[in-house]
């Protein structure tokens, strides 16, 4: 199962590049043109997940997709359909046999725009978090990280990690740690 869009395209990509599915009708030679039934349930399988990722989002964002009015009918039928009903799972299916009439790139790229903000900031985060257990391992850490950012203030790193060294000795809770995390992102920029 996909759990994210990311997902879907590295997937759909991998395994619809691997059989020579690109989702454009261009001239293909006659050795790629033979796919088994097996491939091009994959593909066919792969759209209807990429369609029911569609189908999750708000009416307002699917505005801004570059879908032509009926695939956008049949998004939002299938949106306000009973999850739990058959029609549901026949609205999923003709959503996927739709989806194998077009180019699906378009589509995967305004998704990937839609998760980016998300991925930056969790990545962000992520940086952030490394930057404090570099201050907390020491004076070399806190020496990289000025290496990398300058406008840090040395002083305070080493007072943060002084007071988060005694808290973890007396067994307190690690409020400089949190303390040196907040410092580093209001002085780091995204």
């Amino acid at each position: 199962m996909y759990t994210s869009i990311n997902g879907v395209k590295k997937r759909y990509m991998n395994e619809a590049n691997a059989n020579g599915f690109d989702g454009s009708q261009q001239d293909v030679s006659p050795e790629q043109e033979l796919k088994s039934k097996t491939q091009l349930k994959q593909e066919a399988e792969l759209l209807k997940k990429l369609g029911t990722d569609l189908v999750q989002l708000p009416q307002a964002t699917l505005m801004q997709f570059p879908l032509d009015q009926e695939l956008l009918d049949a998004i939002l039928l299938a949106a306000r359909i009973n999850k739990k009903k058959d029609g549901y799972r026949r609205q999923l299916q003709l959503i996927g046999k739709m989806m194998r009439q077009r180019d699906p790139e378009p589509i995967i790229q305004a998704l990937e725009k839609l998760r980016a903000p998300h991925l930056a900031a969790t990545q962000f985060f992520h940086k952030l978090e490394q930057y404090r257990d570099w201050v907390l391992t020491g004076d070399t850490g806190i020496q990289q990280l000025l290496d990398e950012h300058p406008n840090l203030d040395r002083q305070k790193l080493r007072q943060l990690q002084r007071q988060a060294i005694k808290q973890s000795q007396n067994n307190k809770p690690a409020a400089a740690a949190r303390e040196i995390f907040q410092y580093l992102k209001q002085h780091i920029e995204e």
